[in-house]
């Protein structure tokens, strides 16, 4: 419960308040906090709950109203699962209340769902339209009355018949068959599954089977926890999809994933030490508010610091002399406002400016591998791929889930070997590897955290054994408390262990590293940490304008973290699940433009409607509705955009100002303009420039512009290439 000393809660508009120049910076307009027109569909009152003696929501209050797409954020165990819990009504609140409007049909995404053992894949997702089937079986009836019914009775019944055919319309339909099968090939199913069992289904197959029955019953809100968990890089792009463009629901959103917060939410709420705080526009609009929020809490930190040292000193001075009754009444005043008052700093407050040791030398090369291939029976993993991997290379594996990523890695570094007769594989004999893997069972549990990281990582002061300062240096930059930092490995949550293992192998001096999937347990602040981290692992700083390349170490990344493989990654290896693979030199976000584009000429090419893909945009992917709600539809005509002309088919076609210049130009020109982006993206992350709001929105309105030149260079580039 809240002490008569702690500061009062504002509002989410009072707490902006003091953020309004930063926030027109960004574009963002304050109002769309009042929600004045919507229709509250929940609303938290005075909301209590703790664990034993950790309180883990203070008396919070909100609302979540009709039509918003919220962001819930917050590092891991800050009780995020724990609101939806309450807002769904598995668990109790401590005091205060949870109000759901009358009518509100509420979809929860638990992390086990709960599915019906004796059907099949496809009848499970069938079920989310039971509603329907009821209906359709009503309105048979009504047609059998109809012909033995009175003319009064008659005119009830054909009432009863437009209400029911309205019903079932607004249900979904008729074409209920399609929106499943759609439903479970967007989420990575295919036709061979439909008929598999629920009770034979691995448990990433049914938390999606979950999340289908969930997506299909179209409930008035969604509580989605983590629902890209188990998705591959198709299944978030087609969730990220079905969310924007056609689930016409609230959603409530807890995810890792940025890119999926940037396409889809037009709110954040942050849960910080048992307080919500709420931030407008998407998920890259609420980094940049939340440094400033930062410096606000560190600026009254400061202060308060001075207090308290002043009050310390008139303490000591005077506690055995003739005031000493008024010194130990200022020393309880002083322990009181400790206890109710002193607000804390943020650990991941600060840019990364931690030094790592740079690896030893390997060579020319990592490794060369030319020509092999890899299968286990039947089952291919990959076939006559050549690559190879340089000092300073950073390469991303992406594909399907179970395509033989991890035995691409483990036959590239020799755990495994090629098939016989498919080509060979050469390594530098200096590679030096630090592996992380998925499980940490070598890790000693009672061994302390910081004492891990002591044992494990490379001094940069060239002596044998790192010190503790450094260990303690490392364990902070990678967002441990001092309390945390004295804790016993095994006494750590799996993310905070994971967290410990990954600072431990980027600071160990290894010239090789191997991560499958690092981010999986990842708060979003840890997964932003290891981002900075390894764009500086190896002595290549790609954090600095003309960082050094060509040298350090290499990097082999497992990931469907798009956000992570966009920033680090500038090579990607594309497995398809079928045998087949591509080399792509070149981002992420490089990647899915030329695939999109591929895409867009084959569907040219043999006259079919293109499929539907999730449209590339730099980070972030789209300005939030917030943003935009008082604007036409986007693309049309309007007094304030007399330039902007409606989308259609031909768009492609359409002649601009790049139409001269060769594809080779258009592609170079793209990549720097990506290039450009990351650097303005870093100076925005950056706490000094956040402080400079003449500066900020400098670099926003420089990133705009870019955004425009990117848009029509894309244009001109599918254009030239289809």
């Amino acid at each position: 419960m809240a002490g008569k000393n702690r500061p009062a809660r504002l509002s989410a508009p009072a707490i902006l308040l003091p953020f309004a120049p930063f926030a027109a910076a960004l574009g963002v307009r304050l109002a769309c906090l009042s929600h004045v027109h919507c229709m509250s569909l929940v609303t938290l009152a005075n909301l209590t709950f703790g664990h034993g003696t950790r309180l883990l929501l203070d008396g919070v209050s909100g609302s979540i109203h009709e039509g918003e797409r919220i962001g819930l954020v917050g590092r891991n165990g800050c009780g995020k699962s724990t609101l939806f819990k309450l807002i769904a009504g598995t668990i109790k609140p401590d005091d205060g209340e949870v109000q759901i409007a009358r009518t509100v049909r509420i979809g929860y995404l638990e992390q086990d769902p709960r599915l019906p053992p004796d059907k099949t894949l496809r009848g499970a997702a069938a079920e989310a339209f039971a509603t329907i089937d009821q209906l359709k079986q009503e309105l048979e009836g009504v047609y059998e009355r109809m012909g033995t019914a009175e003319p009064d009775e008659l005119e009830k019944l054909m009432g009863r018949q437009v209400a029911l055919d309205g019903a079932i319309e607004a249900a979904g339909g008729y074409a209920v068959d399609h929106k499943i099968d759609a439903a479970l090939h967007g989420l990575g199913f295919t036709d061979n599954d439909f008929d598999l069992p629920v009770t034979a289904l691995s448990g990433g197959q049914k938390a999606r089977l979950g999340l289908a029955r969930l997506l299909l019953s179209s409930p008035d809100l969604l509580l989605l926890d983590e629902p890209t968990n188990h998705l591959d890089i198709v299944g978030r792009r087609w969730l990220e999809d079905f969310l924007a463009d056609e689930f016409s629901g609230s959603v409530v959103l807890i995810s890792h994933d940025r890119w999926l917060l940037d396409r889809v939410v037009n709110r954040i709420i942050e849960i910080d030490r048992g307080v919500l705080h709420e931030y407008p526009g998407n998920y890259a609009a609420f980094r940049a508010q939340r440094v400033e929020r930062m410096l606000a809490v560190e600026r009254q930190h400061g202060k308060q610091q001075d207090k308290i040292r002043q009050e310390q000193a008139f303490i000591d001075r005077y506690k055995a002399g003739q005031r000493a009754k008024q010194a130990r009444g200022r020393e309880t005043r002083l322990e009181r406002f400790k206890e109710g008052s002193l607000v804390e700093k943020h650990a991941e407050l600060g840019v990364m400016n931690l030094d790592l040791p740079e690896p030893p030398p390997m060579g020319d090369f990592a490794f060369v591998a030319d020509n092999i291939s890899k299968s286990f029976g039947d089952r291919i993993c990959f076939k006559n791929l050549s690559l190879s991997a340089r000092p300073g290379d950073r390469i991303g594996i992406i594909g399907p889930n179970g395509a033989g990523k991890t035995t691409l890695v483990r036959t590239l570094l020799g755990d495994l070997e090629p098939d016989p007769g498919s080509g060979e594989i050469k390594r530098s004999p200096r590679l030096s590897m630090g592996w992380f893997r998925q499980s940490h069972d070598h890790i000693d549990k009672k061994q302390v955290a910081w004492e891990f990281l002591q044992s494990t990582i490379r001094s940069l002061e060239g002596s044998p054994r790192a010190s503790e300062q450094e260990a303690r240096n490392l364990a902070g930059a990678f967002l441990f408390t001092g309390e945390e930092q004295d804790k016993a490995v095994g006494d750590l949550s799996g993310g905070e262990r994971g967290r410990l293992v990954l600072a431990s192998l980027i600071a160990s001096a290894k010239n090789m590293l191997i991560l499958d999937e690092p981010t999986n347990h990842l708060d979003i602040p840890s997964a932003e940490r290891l981002e900075e981290a390894l764009q500086k692992f190896g002595g290549v700083d790609k954090t600095r304008v003309g960082g050094r390349g060509g040298l350090g170490g290499v990097l082999l990344l497992i990931s469907h973290d798009r956000a992570l493989l966009d920033d680090v990654c500038e090579k990607l290896v594309i497995l398809d699940g079928d045998g087949n693979t591509r080399v792509f030199e070149g981002t992420y976000r490089e990647w899915e433009l030329k695939e999109k584009a591929e895409r867009a000429a084959a569907a040219a090419r043999s006259k079919k409607p293109t499929a539907k893909v999730s449209p590339v945009k730099p980070f972030p992917p789209k300005p939030s509705p917030a943003n935009s709600a008082n604007s036409a539809v986007a693309g049309s005509r309007t007094p304030n955009n007399p330039r902007a002309t409606a989308v259609t088919p031909n768009t492609a076609k359409t002649k601009n100002r790049f139409s001269n210049l060769p594809l080779e130009k258009l592609e170079s020109r793209i990549a720097d303009i990506g290039r450009e982006f990351a650097r303005i993206d870093i100076d925005l992350s950056n706490p000094r420039t956040a402080s400079d709001a003449t500066k900020t929105k400098k670099l926003l309105a420089t990133r705009g512009e870019l955004q425009k030149e990117q848009s029509e260079l894309e244009e001109e580039w599918l254009r030239k290439s289809g």
